[in-house]
Parts: C-alpha cells; sequence; structure tokens
C-alpha cells in the first residue's frame, strides 16, 4: 500500500464519527463533559434591580447636593426585600444584593455617609444608577448562553447553575481500550532483562485521552503471538470500547502481528502506512463499531500518532464543536534542510521574544525513541511533504503540545 497523506488519514480516521448519545448528569459530573444541546437561561439574573455595594438606596434627585440630610426608614438585606417605597427626603439602609426598593434609582455608599440615629447625611452626591445592578444585566430568561459542543469549564458550571439548572445533557464519554503488544517489555519498577525495555507508551496514552475526556480501559500487555494480539482485540469488544488503541506490532516484522490479528477478528482495514515522520506504520480500520487505532512502538511515534489522530477522534465522538488542533504561527529558530515525500513533525521548544514572536527551536536530534526530547519539547514543528530548505528566521506553523 502507498503511503497515505496525512490530511487523508485524519478523513478516513474520523469518518463517520457522530457524537456518542447522549446522557443527563448532574453539575458535580459535569466538568469537562460536552453539551449534547444548546442551553438557554431558565431566569433571568438578577431578577430585580440590586444593590452592588453596601450603602443607602436612594433618590438621585434627593441626594444630588453634598450634606443633604435623609430620613431612614428601613434595611434592606440580601434575601430580604423592602416592602415600602422610598418617597422624597428618604434613604433606605441597604446591603451588598439587597432588593433596591421601589422608588430609589441610586445607591450611596457607606463611606460616603454620616449616620445619626434615624438619618443620614450624604457627603458625595448621588448619580442616578451609581451602584445598582440592573435586571437582567448578566442575563435574561430564555437567552442562550451555553452552546452544544463547549467543553464545560468550571466557569460554565456556575453558570448554568445560576441558569437554574441542577442537570445538564452531555454526550456519552467515548471508552478507549489500550493494547500494548511486544515480548519485550517490562513494566516500570522492575529490572528488565537483556533485551528487555521498560513499557512506557500505555502511560502516555492513557493520560491524554482521559484528559480530553474519554474513559480508558487497559488491556494491558499481549505477547507476540496472534493468539494473545487477538485475544486482546475481542477483550477491547467486549468491554464495549468505541476505540481501540494499540501500541507496537505495527511495523513489517516477523513478530508485527497486530494487522493480521486485526484483519482475523474482522476488521476493515482502511489504511496502513502514512508518509509522515514519526509515525509511518500506523493503521486505522473498523471492525464493528468499534474503531481501531494501530500506532507505532517507538514510544515518540506512538505518541506523536495519538496526539494527531486519537484525540480527534476522540473530540468528535465527544460530540466537541472543536475537534482539529489550531496551528500557531512561528519563526525557525535553525536552519532547516529540505525535506522529502513524509509530513514531518519535530519536536520543537517554544521561545517567545519581547515584541511576542514566537520562535520554534527544533530540538538536535529527532529520533522516535528518544523520550527526553518528547517531554521537553513544547509544540510539533510541521514541516509539509517536499519542503524546500529553510533558513532561521522563515516562517513554520506549530501545533502546541499539551502542557
Amino acid at each position: 500500500m502507498a503511503l497515505m497523506p496525512v490530511s487523508d488519514a485524519l478523513a478516513a480516521v474520523l469518518a463517520g464519527a457522530e457524537p456518542l448519545p447522549e446522557q443527563m448528569v448532574s453539575l458535580d459530573e459535569a466538568h469537562h463533559r460536552v453539551l449534547a444541546h444548546d442551553v438557554a437561561a431558565r431566569r433571568t439574573q438578577p431578577p430585580q434591580a440590586m444593590s452592588a455595594m453596601d450603602g443607602y438606596a436612594v433618590r438621585a434627585a434627593d441626594a444630588a447636593r453634598i450634606d443633604a440630610k435623609l430620613t431612614v426608614i428601613g434595611e434592606v438585606a440580601a434575601g430580604r426585600p423592602f416592602a415600602q417605597a422610598v418617597g422624597a427626603g428618604e434613604a433606605v439602609r441597604i446591603f451588598t444584593g439587597g432588593v433596591v426598593p421601589e422608588g430609589a434609582d441610586a445607591v450611596v455608599i457607606q463611606e460616603d455617609t454620616v449616620a445619626d440615629g434615624n438619618s443620614v447625611t450624604i457627603r458625595e452626591a448621588a448619580i442616578v444608577g451609581r451602584h445598582i445592578r440592573p435586571a437582567g444585566v448578566d442575563f435574561r430568561e430564555g437567552e442562550v448562553l451555553l452552546r452544544k459542543g463547549n467543553r464545560l469549564t468550571e466557569r460554565d458550571l456556575s453558570l448554568a447553575a445560576a441558569m437554574n439548572y441542577p442537570h445538564l445533557a452531555v454526550c456519552r464519554r467515548p471508552k478507549v481500550a489500550i493494547l500494548a503488544t511486544g515480548d519485550e517489555l517490562v513494566m516500570p519498577g522492575t529490572t528488565p532483562g537483556h533485551g528487555q525495555i521498560v513499557y512506557s507508551n500505555g502511560y502516555a496514552l492513557h493520560a491524554l485521552a482521559r484528559s480530553e475526556g474519554a474513559e480508558t480501559i487497559d488491556l494491558g500487555v499481549a505477547a507476540d503471538t496472534l493468539a494473545a494480539t487477538a485475544a486482546g482485540i475481542r477483550r477491547a469488544r467486549e468491554s464495549g470500547a468505541d476505540i481501540l488503541i494499540t501500541t507496537g506490532g505495527a511495523s513489517v516484522g516477523d513478530h508485527d502481528l497486530v494487522q493480521q490479528a486485526l484483519k482475523d477478528e474482522g476488521t476493515a482495514m482502511s489504511f496502513w502506512k502514512i508518509a509522515m515522520r514519526p509515525g509511518k506504520p500506523m493503521m486505522h480500520g473498523r471492525l464493528g463499531a468499534m474503531r481501531a487505532v494501530g500506532l507505532p512502538g517507538n514510544p515518540v511515534s506512538s505518541y506523536v500518532c495519538a496526539f494527531l489522530f486519537m484525540v480527534p477522534l476522540i473530540r468528535a465522538l465527544s460530540g466537541r464543536s472543536v475537534i482539529h488542533h489550531r496551528r500557531e504561527r512561528a519563526v525557525l529558530g535553525k536552519d532547516l534542510g529540505a525535506n522529502d515525500q513524509r509530513e514531518d513533525y519535530l519536536r520543537a521548544r517554544l521561545e517567545l521574544r519581547d515584541d511576542g514572536t514566537q520562535i520554534a527551536l527544533p530540538v538536535n536530534h529527532q529520533d522516535s525513541s528518544l523520550l527526553a526530547n518528547l517531554a521537553a519539547a513544547q509544540v510539533l514543528l510541521v514541516r509539509p511533504p517536499f519542503a524546500p530548505k529553510a533558513e532561521a528566521g522563515s516562517p513554520c506553523e506549530v501545533l502546541r503540545l499539551p502542557a
């Protein structure tokens, strides 16, 4: 199979990826969930004009001059309105959040008054509307404030609560099953034998998937046999996974068995091998309702491919309105040679000049096994296929990695 362009591969991964069914969750469970519908306010906020400060509610015409003396006829606290109207020459003691009584059209703050028994002397002239929050200044009943496809922040939850929603309709979280393959892999904390390496890919993949709102299922490490690999694939289906992510066994060696195991289980493969670096031996297919994404075993390749393909797929299934990574403009910090037919994703650090220009500095060694360089990078510097030589100072595009 010829190398597939990255854009075509991403289109294949996202083909038919519709938001998963909705479910109702409490506000306590809604953080970082994705709204299934627009949300309109059920009430007006504030429902009446309210004081923004502690002070006195007055008629501005009565308190327009300094040393005006008014009769205090009552008090308003938050949640305890005053039933009477404010008449000529009168004032009402009011506290922050208190409903402005009928007749009053200004609040004079406490610091600008002198109280004396049942009267108050004004030391700062009142202005109509000052220190009053008008009814509906925040939002009005029926106003759509939260949109379908939004991933809810903590600020959104506060807004939803103020709009009088105890529950929200959100899309179900995608379930991502992660299966590693390789006889050479041992768990962190053990002593690797001769020829063995410590398993690391899954920790990044689980964290990345969870950070995007997915539930993850750890299928462990399968031995390098068709039977073990196929058994892991079946466990993913039995677990109800929406996405199966495999890591390792995606290349062309005698022990790279993932593609064959997927085919044996009935997977319809859409591609294998992409025109990108790192990550050429990546594959994708459908096994019933489950989407399978086979990542390379090299840890940098595994992570970069997961970032570029798994993340948008999770977002699409989650119902997110923004699916694709946003490319940012930057300037090369060093010379780069011409590129071949593969799209490059160079690990790079990002520096900010005083004038706001972003400088992308590719790390010196781009080998797909070098995790220290990946951890130190802030961005992926994107170089198109057949890009010509580029000098330091030339414009470039970067994808910001999760912080």
